[in-house]
């Protein structure tokens, strides 16, 4: 965990995320795997064996918060039952996570709603009616609707392109007036940097020192590598989107006479003569009159002599 957290910081990201359970609280001990935790970990074992031996104790909660401050980078959990949510506030958790498998659970949603604060809840496997109807328990429980970010999200681990319907998530925005962001299960990079140029305000991706480590997530995630130039590319694309209005930049500035054009005599001219199509013509540079004036410019008399290709004047 001390690992993780500081391949995260050093690779840049605002907030590293575990997940907090009791094995008992969460699954049956007849519950059945996924088959990519079949695939993974293997039919010897149950769900509920597993994610046993994933527990997270009060002791390692409390050594992880205090490497993260090391670190400088946000501690945060994902509580799967109503107990752990409460453990996590006690230590100062101010934002909570729904996972996409709690999305249907009243009890828990009540119960997050009634603490105030902000909630980042994932949507794998919903539709637009179980969010719509999430977010209604946990408006009717008193979270306010501007604390509430929804993440799209496609439950397969890894999710293959076909399945992700990214556009879903501005639907998502459209639809029920909330921040948006994108929870990301596929291979590689491109799909969570894509969902920051459609608006995504919080990416949450998994990440591993080693994709061959034992257990369940690892095939799925990135490599610290990875990671670094995925939270890079998503710094340059923040800086990239801007503010929306369409203006000369200040490093177009020193390129704009440069690549636009002027008037220019096409031959030399005579002063008194007349400027036709015949004698003048459209070149760079772009720092003399603008082309756009042309029909201004036709038929009106030259001020002085011009030799050919000199800028006119009027």
């Amino acid at each position: 965990a001390k690992e993780l957290i500081d391949v995260a910081s050093s690779s840049g990201a605002d907030v590293i995320k575990f997940q907090t359970f009791k094995a008992g609280s969460l699954a049956t001990r007849q519950a059945t795997k996924a088959d990519y935790q079949i695939e993974t970990t293997g039919r010897s074992e149950s769900q509920y064996e597993m994610l046993k031996k994933l527990e997270l104790t009060n002791d390692m909660h409390i050594e992880i918060i205090k490497h993260c401050k090391k670190c400088n980078i946000e501690f945060f959990s994902t509580g799967f039952d109503i107990a752990s949510i409460d453990y996590l506030v006690s230590l100062g958790q101010d934002k909570i996570k729904v996972p996409s498998g709690e999305i249907t659970n009243l009890p828990y949603l009540r119960h997050i709603g009634s603490l105030g604060k902000e909630v980042i809840m994932s949507t794998g496997m919903s539709t637009s009616q179980d969010i719509s109807a999430a977010i209604e328990i946990l408006y009717k429980a008193g979270m306010p609707i501007n604390m509430l970010t929804v993440l799209h999200c496609t439950t397969e681990y890894p999710a293959p392109y076909s399945d992700v319907n990214l556009a879903a998530m501005n639907s998502i925005k459209k639809e029920f007036g909330v921040k948006v962001g994108y929870s990301d299960h596929t291979r590689g990079i491109e799909v969570a940097i894509a969902a920051v140029a459609l608006g995504a305000r919080i990416i949450e991706k998994h990440f591993t020192l080693d994709r061959n480590l034992p257990g369940p997530d690892h095939q799925a995630s990135l490599e610290p590598n990875e990671l670094h130039k995925m939270i890079k590319s998503i710094r340059n694309i923040e800086i990239a989107i801007g503010d929306g209005v369409k203006h000369v930049t200040k490093a177009e500035l020193k390129n704009k006479s440069i690549a636009r054009k002027s008037l220019v005599a096409k031959k030399n001219i005579k002063s008194g003569d007349i400027f036709t199509i015949d004698n003048l013509e459209v070149k760079r540079p772009g720092n003399g009159i603008s082309p756009m004036k042309w029909d201004q410019v036709i038929g009106t008399k030259a001020i002085r002599d011009f030799l050919e290709e000199e800028a006119i004047e009027v």
